[in-house]
């Protein structure tokens, strides 16, 4: 059960300082400093860590809770990749530091390891906001095991890149970086980081989504045509019907995703199910919907200023990170194949 005091908390957060000039200046170069702060004073970026390392402590429901009122928002800081590198560190026992963070390899193609010498080699592409992280999170091969290791940004090489939504996503070498703390990563693989980060866009996507509907059922009341709003012709009111059939599909599909990782962990069979079957859905609804809710908008919904495009844009760019709907439907349908045909039937009913 999600807390509502957490959910509230930010809300408010961001309906104060999340506004449509807070994020396209955030994509022109601003760090959003007073969005960060409050975040951060609230204790809401450290929410899966628990409080002997210095975070909140909450439930992961909880954290999954916090990405989606952040996707809804379009919020232009690591929020989601902060609440990310922290559960990894919490995993290997090692103390969350102040700041944003964000972590590393998103990819298998990273190729990261921990030398003799205790430093780091290798290379990550498409990392998350690092050029504008403190420390870096990062799963590594370290003596034929995986570890984690918390690196500081600082001194490290970043070639800048940028999203489709605008935001940060670089290329960071970490050849010669000293870690400032290294732990055992115990059960925790590469599949385990790709699955968590995949349940966290598809949160993000469902909150967008639910923007998008909010912000095409106004415009659908407000732009007139032919004397009338076009909310009372019957072609809109069966687009925005879609819609939120498509909206709501993708929230359920999330929460069933982010309910598995909490009630079975990370490394469960029913947690890369739920997974799997989130960013699959989500995916299909992100589609669906932005087309729908560009079409109600109009040529209005492409401005700069307009939120539209800010939520829509994270939706094709969240999509692709941590693998798409197809790529994901692979794995499914590789899950699904491994267990036989006797299995095909619980599966999908029980998903057991």
């Amino acid at each position: 059960m999600t807390d509502p005091i957490i959910v509230d908390t930010a809300s408010r957060i961001f309906a104060d300082l999340c506004e449509p000039n807070t994020i396209n200046a955030a994509e022109e170069g601003t760090w959003p400093a007073a969005l960060w702060d409050a975040l951060e004073e609230s204790g809401l970026p450290l929410t899966w860590v628990p409080d002997t390392l210095g975070g909140a402590g909450a439930d992961v429901i909880d954290g999954f809770a916090v990405m989606r009122v952040a996707g809804r928002a379009a919020a232009p800081v690591p929020l989601a990749e902060t609440l990310l590198a922290g559960w990894l560190l919490a995993e290997a026992g090692i103390a969350a530091p102040a700041g944003p963070m964000t972590i590393a390899p998103v990819h298998r193609d990273g190729n990261l390891a921990i030398g003799r010498d205790g430093r780091l080699h290798g290379r990550a592409r498409h990392v998350p906001f690092a050029r504008g992280a403190k420390h870096v999170a990062v799963l590594a091969r370290h003596e034929g095991n995986l570890a984690v290791a918390l690196v500081e940004t600082q001194g490290l090489a970043i070639t800048p890149g940028t999203s489709l939504a605008g935001e940060p996503q670089d290329t960071v070498s970490f050849d010669g970086a000293a870690a400032l703390a290294t732990g055992p990563a115990g059960e925790l693989d590469h599949g385990a980081l790709v699955r968590l980060g995949a349940a966290a866009r598809a949160q993000q996507m469902a909150g967008a989504l639910e923007h998008i509907l909010d912000l095409s059922v106004q415009q659908a009341l407000d732009r007139v045509q032919f004397g009338r709003p076009i909310a009372k012709f019957q072609a809109i009111q069966h687009n925005l019907a879609t819609l939120a059939g498509e909206v709501a599909a993708a929230g359920a599909a999330a929460d069933g995703a982010a309910e598995a990782i909490a009630l079975h962990g990370i490394a469960s069979h029913l947690a890369a199910t739920g997974v799997a079957v989130a960013k699959i859905r989500v995916g299909e609804a992100a589609s669906a919907g932005a087309a729908i809710a560009h079409q109600v908008h109009g040529a209005m919904g492409f401005t700069y200023e307009h939120s539209l495009h800010q939520s829509t844009r994270r939706l094709w760019a969240w999509r692709e990170e941590f693998g798409n709907e197809a790529q994901w439907a692979g794995r499914l349908g590789r899950m699904i194949a491994a267990r036989g045909a006797d299995e095909l039937w619980p599966f999908v009913t029980q998903g057991t």
